[in-house]
């Protein structure tokens, strides 16, 4: 399947390893993931074009036939500029527009503020990953219900599973036994290595553990795990993609999502 952002491709490739499937229509690649039906990007449609006149309502009504039952929209463009195409009517649609920028690196510096107090190491017991879930939950930047409380244990449970089958590794920053940040890494076994859910808690925002996490985890990935590049997808208007730059990451495309929440 020819996937021409690497953004995207880093997706697909950890969506096949959690269990996704994939089928490509010419179009568009209809994504699914069946023990996770409430996950938005993890059954979506992801187009090879920028939508054209009349577009926005023809994808939404294709996603609709492809996922009968599903409450939310969500649709993507394998492009790397972020060409939207018939932005109007794409709003006009209901769709919101997610620009998120892809970052990449082959090496990496120290953060310009390191925070050496703290205690970085590989996620391990089950009480390590029980964290985890309360980290996200604790980070999510939507309302929290028995839904979302779902979604998040599923994906857990496959990113366990995928650290458990050698596909990667999930660390963290830790005070004592308590965790403080935390983020995954996984790797496409051809020198590539995609990051994954960078989160801090609250409580411990604007002390350097992101940054020190990040490069922690990426001297990791270059080294002994052998990987040549590293991926990063961010929102470009959070502040922690100056975090990113600062360890070594470059802006090197533009990733567009489209998604509809359920009503």
């Amino acid at each position: 399947m020819d996937i021409t952002s690497l953004g995207y491709r880093t997706d697909l490739l950890l969506l096949e390893l959690g269990g996704s499937i994939f089928r490509d229509t010419g179009e568009y690649v209809v994504v699914r993931t069946p023990a996770n039906p409430g996950f938005w990007w993890g059954n979506f449609l992801l187009y090879r074009t920028p939508f054209a006149p009349d577009d926005a309502k023809i994808r939404v009504d294709d996603f609709r036939r492809e996922f009968p039952d599903a409450e939310h929209v969500a649709l993507g463009i394998d492009s790397v500029d972020g060409e939207i195409g018939a932005e109007d009517e794409v709003k006009a649609a209901g769709l919101t527009i997610d620009r998120s920028v892809v970052m990449t690196a082959d090496r990496v510096v120290p953060p310009p503020r390191p925070n050496t107090e703290s205690t970085y190491r590989f996620l391990d017991s089950d009480d390590d990953w029980a964290q985890l879930f309360n980290l996200s939950l604790a980070t999510a930047d939507m309302t929290v219900d028995a839904a979302y409380e779902d979604f998040t244990r599923r994906k857990q449970a496959t990113q366990r599973e995928l650290v458990a089958a050698g596909h990667g590794k999930w660390f963290g920053a830790f005070e004592g036994d308590r965790l403080q940040s935390s983020m995954g890494l996984m790797f496409d076994g051809k020198g590539v290595a995609r990051f994954q859910t960078v989160q801090t808690s609250p409580e411990d925002r604007g002390r350097g553990l992101a940054g020190t996490l990040v490069h922690h985890a990426s001297t990791y990935g270059l080294t002994e795990a052998g990987a040549r590049t590293l991926v990063m997808v961010a929102d470009p208007d959070y502040l922690a993609v100056r975090i990113y730059r600062s360890v070594g990451f470059e802006d090197t495309e533009t990733q567009l999502q489209f998604a509809r929440p359920p009503a």
